[in-house]
C-alpha cells in the first residue's frame, strides 16, 4: 500500500474534486469553483515549510516561535511556476543570524520543497519580532 493516496474526479471543464483521507478539496484552473492547482501547490509548500521551520527552530533551541505568518507568492510563465518567494514573519525575537539559519535549514527539511524541481526552492526572507 502506498504512503499517500488521493482520488481525484473531474466531470466537466477544469474543476476537479480530490479526496484526501476524510477531506475534500475542489480545485479549478479558472479559479471559479476553488483555487487553481498552482495556488494549492503554493499553499501546500508554505504549510509544509512552516512545520519544517518549527521543527528546525526547536532543534536549534528556539522552542516558542509564537505566531508564524508566511506570505507566499509565485511567478508563472505560460501557467508554469517559475519562481517562489516566502516572506516569513515570526512573533519570536530571534537574532538575524539565528533567523536566517533556521529559515535556510527549514528549506532543506520541507518535504514538499524536496518534491519540487530544484530551481523552485522558495526564496525566503525572514522578519522576527514581527507578528
Amino acid at each position: 500500500m502506498a504512503d499517500l493516496e488521493t482520488t481525484t474526479v473531474s466531470n466537466e471543464g477544469h474543476v476537479a474534486s480530490s479526496r484526501v483521507g476524510d477531506f475534500r478539496l475542489t480545485t479549478d484552473a479558472d479559479d471559479d469553483a476553488g483555487p487553481n492547482p498552482s495556488a494549492v501547490l503554493l499553499a501546500d509548500y508554505a504549510a509544509c515549510y512552516v512545520s519544517a521551520l518549527r521543527v528546525v527552530a526547536a532543534d536549534a533551541g528556539h522552542d516558542d516561535l509564537g505566531e508564524v505568518r508566511i506570505e507566499a507568492e509565485a511567478d508563472r510563465a505560460d501557467g508554469v511556476i517559475e519562481a517562489i518567494r516566502f516572506d516569513v514573519a515570526v512573533e519570536a525575537a530571534l537574532d538575524a543570524a539565528a533567523a536566517t539559519d533556521v529559515a535556510e535549514n527549514a528549506l532543506d527539511a520541507s518535504h514538499v520543497g524536496a518534491a519540487l524541481r530544484e530551481d523552485l526552492r522558495a526564496d525566503v526572507s525572514v522578519e522576527t519580532d514581527a507578528v
